[in-house]
C-alpha cells in the first residue's frame, strides 16, 4: 500500500492516476454546478421555488423561510431553510445546484454572528427576529 496524503492508495495505483481521477471528478462537478444562483448567506430569508412532481403532473411549491445553514463546496453544497407553518417549526435541506430548484430569490439580507442558525429552534416569537442587514453601497 502507498500513501496518498493521509489515505492509503493500493499499491498498482499511482501518484497520477490519482491525480487525473480528481481531475475528472471536478470536471463533472463543474458541468453540474448551476450559474443562476444568487449569493446568500446564513440568517437570510429566501424564497425557495422548488419544482414537485405527483403522479404526471409537475407544480411549483414555495418553500419560504431564513437559511440557518449552508454547507459543503462545490456540486454537493447544501443548505437548510427553517420555517413557522401553523405553529410547528418546518426545515428542508435543499442540494444548492439540485435541478429540482427552479429558482432562488432573496426575500431579506440578516445581520447573524454565526455561520449555523441552530438556536433558532429553541426561540420563539419576536425573539426568534433576525436584524436586517444594510448594505454600504451609496447610490
Amino acid at each position: 500500500m502507498a500513501r496518498v496524503g493521509r489515505r492509503r492508495v493500493p499499491a498498482t495505483t499511482t501518484i497520477e492516476e490519482t491525480a487525473v481521477m480528481h481531475t475528472a471528478i471536478a470536471e463533472i462537478e463543474q458541468a453540474q454546478t448551476r450559474s443562476d444562483i444568487p449569493d446568500f448567506r446564513p440568517g437570510d430569508t429566501l424564497k425557495v421555488h422548488v419544482r414537485v412532481t405527483e403522479g404526471n403532473r409537475s407544480r411549483i411549491q414555495v418553500f419560504q423561510g431564513v437559511v440557518i445553514r449552508r454547507q459543503g463546496s462545490g456540486s454537493r453544497e447544501t443548505f437548510t431553510v427553517r420555517k413557522v407553518s401553523y405553529g410547528v417549526g418546518v426545515e428542508r435541506t435543499f442540494p444548492v445546484h439540485s435541478p429540482s430548484i427552479d429558482k432562488i430569490e432573496p426575500v431579506t439580507r440578516g445581520r447573524v454572528r454565526r455561520a449555523k442558525l441552530y438556536y433558532l429552534r429553541d426561540l420563539r416569537g419576536k425573539a426568534a427576529r433576525i436584524k436586517e442587514r444594510r448594505d454600504n453601497t451609496g447610490g
